[in-house]
């Protein structure tokens, strides 16, 4: 497991582009016949990856959490953007086709991950928090949960969102998680821009076209910087920090979100003119 500390607003001014790489992009991803994890002092979060290729993978423990296993403090949320795969928790198996999630809450000693054929694998992107409370693992079918339309062509923002772990559906103590996909010819996502002080956030990119890139936008409204990240790159985002995003062609980015407030609409609005 690697540790990863994020720097604060009056750091973030002087760093290089290699600094800001270091400390807010996790590019490691989603190695084939591996997990790997990545602990962001940041509100405890946990970063990772499971991609399957022969034998299952089995989540363990790790030095940095001080648990017996991975889910005595913790809850997890897990997307698999591959092919079909299963995830057995405890003895229970969950088929997870492409885009769908599991919940696995607090609790829960064993926790592991197959692909189901030997063709392509599935990739298993992980988000896990601490948890103060138990609630029941759940699978979510992503054909089966509502769809939100938001954006629109003129201004290359339109956009589906599919929330996966909230208050309106499965719950959890801190995750929130889903995902939004671009429609084609729309490129920008998070717009009108905003922060919110009460929670971090994690985007995953994916479904980013081989060659093509993301231009993430962040840091504070009147002194923003960017990132450019390939397909399956995470950017952390603190409080303070805008996160937003222009792709050289369409994409899907996972949205997760750990902190003291579950509301997704809870944000410090702004404005794309109060952007410098």
């Amino acid at each position: 497991m690697k540790l990863l500390q994020l720097a604060d607003p009056v750091r973030f001014r002087t760093m290089t582009t290699a600094e800001l790489r270091e400390t807010f992009l996790v590019s490691d991803l989603f190695q084939p016949g591996q997990i790997d994890l990545t602990y962001v002092d940041l509100d405890r979060t946990v970063i990772g990856s499971a991609v399957p290729t022969g034998q299952p993978l089995v989540l363990g423990t790790y030095g940095p959490l001080k648990a017996g296993y991975f889910t005595e403090r913790r809850e997890l949320g897990i997307l698999n953007i591959g092919a079909t795969g299963t995830v057995t928790v405890n003895g229970e198996r969950f088929e997870l086709d492409n885009l769908d999630a599991l919940y696995v809450g607090r609790g829960n000693e064993q926790v592991a991950f197959e692909s189901k054929s030997s063709g392509p694998p599935a990739e298993f992107y992980l988000l896990s928090y601490p948890a103060h409370a138990a609630h029941p693992t759940r699978l979510i079918k992503s054909a089966q949960e509502p769809h939100g339309k938001l954006g629109a062509p003129e201004t290359a923002n339109q956009r589906e969102v599919t929330r996966l772990i909230h208050m309106g559906g499965v719950r959890s103590c801190q995750l929130v998680m889903g995902y939004t996909q671009l429609a084609l010819g729309s490129v920008w996502n998070t717009m009108p821009p905003h922060t919110h002080m009460r929670r971090s956030e994690v985007y995953l990119y994916f479904n980013v076209p081989a060659g093509q890139r993301v231009l993430h936008l962040m840091g504070p409204a009147h002194e923003t910087r960017n990132l450019v990240a390939a397909g399956k790159q995470a950017v952390v985002s603190p409080g303070w920090s805008i996160h937003a995003a222009a792709g050289t062609a369409s994409y899907t980015f996972c949205w997760g979100m750990g902190g003291e407030n579950q509301d997704y609409d809870d944000m410090d609005k702004l404005t794309v003119a109060d952007l410098l």
